[in-house]
């Protein structure tokens, strides 16, 4: 039998106060928004011909926001790549057991985890070329995002490698296995499994802060809102501005979701693979082991 620890199990009337607690919250938040919709309407902000600049091709809108949005997912995916193949070679050097390799892979993580990303970003677009370095916006913002995530997700890899039982280790040693063959054959799809939600909720993040290139002048979607509401405000005044960057954060909202989705997807069917292949038949349980000993050195006993 088991017994609950850090929870109990709510009686009636902690039943019943939580259900007035939550009527009484969700009271509060409608009646916030419907504040906030009730000032904005007063403001003239939600007028619908204000909010058809979005969608108006003659104004340029769409058009601006479609580019600005390809840049931001370029940059993204150039620093979701290598970030993730540096912070898994990282995360396999510090868990060496050489310590000429592992001290200086722990200083390298710490380092970066510890400076704040906008500084990286700085100090690669403003710092280098005084050392005869010179940066593209777009290379420093890369590479800001890139030193930064991979120190972030070198310690997602390590903790996940580190959370396999250390009796697959043992075994797979018992086979016969390298110790490469035992790291990608064996602790790293199980560890995979197991940090792909941490995983997906970081490159999210990663996603969000190419915003910070706002601050250099790459034109990802901020500063396209950002220019785009200095154009119309020249022009019409201080009329567009609320629209802009809203539309601008609607995109954002969406591309995450979106992101968030497929991660969810990935990993509903990788755990679905895994136990399908937990319930393997032991035939094929045998078949998996004796290709795991000819792949690996011969065991000696």
């Amino acid at each position: 039998m088991s017994s609950l620890v850090l929870f109990d199990v709510p009686g009636p009337k902690a039943k019943r106060r939580q259900l007035i607690g939550t009527v009484v919250g969700g009271v509060l938040v409608l009646a916030l928004l419907a504040v906030i919709l009730w000032r904005l309407n007063g403001n003239g902000q939600l007028d619908p011909a204000r909010w058809a600049i979005l969608f108006d091709p003659a104004a340029g809108v769409p058009q601006a926001f479609g580019s600005a949005l390809l840049l931001t997912l370029r940059i993204a995916a150039v620093a979701m790549v290598t970030s993730t193949v540096l912070g898994l070679l990282l995360a396999v050097g510090r868990l060496s057991d050489h310590r000429w390799l592992r001290i200086p892979v722990t200083t390298v993580i710490e380092f970066f985890r510890a400076i704040p990303l906008l500084v990286v970003i700085f100090a690669l677009y403003f710092v280098l070329p005084g050392f005869g370095v010179s940066l593209s916006a777009f290379a420093a913002l890369v590479g800001g995002l890139t030193l930064y995530n991979m120190a972030v997700l070198a310690e997602i890899f390590r903790a996940g490698i580190l959370s396999v039982d250390k009796g697959q280790r043992e075994a797979a040693y018992a086979l016969g296995m390298r110790k490469t063959q035992v790291m990608t054959l064996v602790l790293l799809p199980q560890a995979i499994r197991r940090m792909l939600p941490v995983l997906i909720a970081q490159l999210v993040v990663l996603l969000k802060d190419t915003s910070l290139g706002f601050i250099i002048g790459v034109f990802e979607l901020l500063r396209q809102a950002r220019s785009l509401v200095e154009f119309f405000n020249s022009r019409f005044g201080d009329i567009y501005t609320f629209q802009l960057y809203v539309g601008a954060a609607v995109i954002y909202i969406v591309i995450n979701i979106a992101l968030s989705q497929v991660a969810k997807l990935v990993e509903k069917r990788t755990r679905s693979s895994a136990k399908a292949a937990g319930a393997a038949p032991p035939s094929l349980a045998t078949s998996t082991i004796g290709t795991g000993v000819q792949r690996g050195a011969e065991p000696s006993f």
